[in-house]
């Protein structure tokens, strides 16, 4: 067997296909959620990081990476979980996650917090800096909702998930 500590190419491949229940846009591999990945013999292996432990769409996305798995003509047999350890982080995000993000207009979690431990982002409609927090709480618990001063648009921001928090 591959082990689990391996990302298995051909089921990272196949798991581009499961996308956030949410954000249709970007693929649980995108958001850095596969923490491990393997295959033998038939049955594909997956451990998956939670960007919140109390999403409610765990079982959705656990369901649908079973499904894209099954359906895989090489793969007869699924092992799916959810990791708590080491928890998600929002710079697992990887760059193309990133900008399919924004293209779906919710703001990517910023690379590095400000000193006095405040976060900010830039518009992901004209990607001006001039933004201002309305509502640390958004439609889900990783996600805000901001104002661009500069195009006057409302738009949703993942938050920085860090684990020197």
């Amino acid at each position: 067997m591959i082990p689990l500590t391996e990302k298995n190419e051909l089921i990272v491949n196949i798991l581009q296909q499961v996308k956030d229940p949410e954000i249709d846009s970007v693929s649980i591999v995108e958001l850095g959620m596969v923490e491990k990945a393997g295959f033998q013999e038939g049955k594909a292996t997956v451990r998956l990081l939670p960007t919140f432990m109390g999403c409610p769409a765990l079982e959705i996305i656990k369901g649908n990476v079973e499904k894209v798995l099954l359906a895989d003509s090489h793969i007869h047999e699924t092992d799916v979980d959810f990791l708590f350890s080491p928890p998600w982080t929002s710079d697992r995000v990887s760059e193309a996650g990133r900008e399919k993000l924004k293209e779906f207009g919710i703001a990517p979690p910023p690379e590095r917090l400000e000193d006095d431990g405040g976060w900010k982002v830039n518009c992901p409609y004209c990607d001006s800096p001039y933004t201002t927090m309305e509502n640390i709480f958004g439609p889900t618990a990783c996600r805000s909702i901001l104002y661009c001063k500069q195009c006057k648009n409302p738009f949703e921001a993942m938050k920085p998930i860090s684990t020197i928090m």
